[in-house]
């Protein structure tokens, strides 16, 4: 594949280095800075970019008929902008808070949990994450993802950075520690007990081998996905 980086910071390069070793080629590296390129040139598109970015980025991938692997966060209030977009233009579109393996299989293991605790009320959800000091959002994307899933499963309603203010909202509590790749930890605390799931990453290249494979699933089809596809679990 010839694959378009949107967004080269150490996640793009990672891919970069990734997808290399898999025998792809890199046509673009765009950054804040780049202008005027040709997104055609490229079979796909990854962008792990800014919040600020991610929109325009993947909008002009649609618009020029080239699919999109998008793994920043913190743009989703115009999630429902870019899917009419993929509609309208026929594209293939994959959006993930993470692409490790190990983190999807966490969240089908986050949903399943939230369901078994959803009838002892004497336990409170709670949801920490930690990573590294560049991290420009908080809480993190894939925290936001655990939170919907015991959402989904429970009488949870919302969630809200800690603290919580109600007895319906799960705290979220995000910490910003120097080369942590990602820490996400769900508990379910009472007065007697605690349970809790954990997943810690060692680095980067989890969260880049699984955009390339993303990548190389998606290549060829039309349609939004998820990774629930790519991976088919759940």
């Amino acid at each position: 594949m010839r694959i378009a980086l949107l967004g080269y910071g150490k996640m793009g390069k990672t891919i970069e280095k990734i997808a290399m070793s898999r025998g792809h080629s890199i046509v673009l590296k765009i950054t804040e800075e780049s202008e005027d390129y040709n997104i055609a040139l490229a079979d796909i598109a990854i962008d792990f970019s800014v919040p600020s970015a991610a929109v325009d980025n993947i909008s002009n991938c649609l618009r020029n008929g080239v699919p999109v692997v998008c793994g920043t966060t913190g743009w989703l209030k115009d999630y429902n902008s870019i899917i009419n977009l993929c509609k309208e233009t026929d594209g293939a579109f994959i959006y993930a808070s993470n692409f490790s393996l190990g983190v999807n299989i966490f969240f089908e293991l986050n949903s399943k949990l939230a369901a078994m605790m959803s009838g002892l009320k004497d336990y409170n959800a709670s949801i920490e994450e930690i990573h590294h000091t560049q991290k420009l959002d908080a809480p993190s994307g894939t925290a936001i993802s655990l939170a919907e899933g015991i959402i989904e499963n429970t009488d949870y309603t919302s969630w809200e950075l800690d603290p919580a203010k109600g007895s319906h909202e799960i705290p979220i509590s995000a910490k910003r520690v120097k080369d942590v790749p990602g820490t996400h930890s769900v508990s379910y605390s009472s007065k007697v007990d605690s349970i809790e799931i954990r997943h810690e990453a060692y680095s980067r290249d989890g969260f880049a081998l699984g955009a390339v494979v993303a990548a190389e699933w998606l290549l060829g089809k039309t349609g939004i996905f998820t990774m629930k596809d790519v991976l088919n679990i759940g």
